[in-house]
């Protein structure tokens, strides 16, 4: 897709009204089918809310997750740039209803080669 194209879906996707009955779960969802672009062989997302109630940003409702993403995407890059490529994918999703979101990007070999 042409850099035009790819701007015209993020402002489209964008777009999307989030309101505030959007649920963790409908959250996860979410992150997950935004995700599917970069192709991933492993996509674990994981709702860490839970540990971080009554925390200013959990206060409003913005939930907190971890995510582990595995894709042939990130080959080659560095780990700022394998970051950069998630965030664009999910940049409307914060601050609200994704307060925090620790992200692990790997490739393929390097997932393989974890203990």
């Amino acid at each position: 897709m042409s850099e035009a194209g790819e701007r015209m879906r993020a402002k489209t996707r964008s777009a999307r009204p989030l309101n505030d009955r959007v649920t963790h779960a409908d959250t996860a969802a979410t992150l997950r089918e935004r995700l599917t672009g970069l192709a991933p062989s492993v996509l674990e997302i994981r709702d860490d809310s839970a540990a971080h109630v009554g925390h200013a940003g959990a206060a409003g409702g913005g939930g907190h997750f971890s995510l582990l993403i595995v894709s042939e995407v990130f080959a080659g890059l560095p780990r700022l740039q394998r970051h950069q490529r998630v965030l664009r994918e999910v940049a409307d999703l914060l601050p609200t209803p994704v307060h925090a979101l620790s992200i692990k990007a790997l490739t393929p070999e390097e997932f393989a080669s974890q203990p």
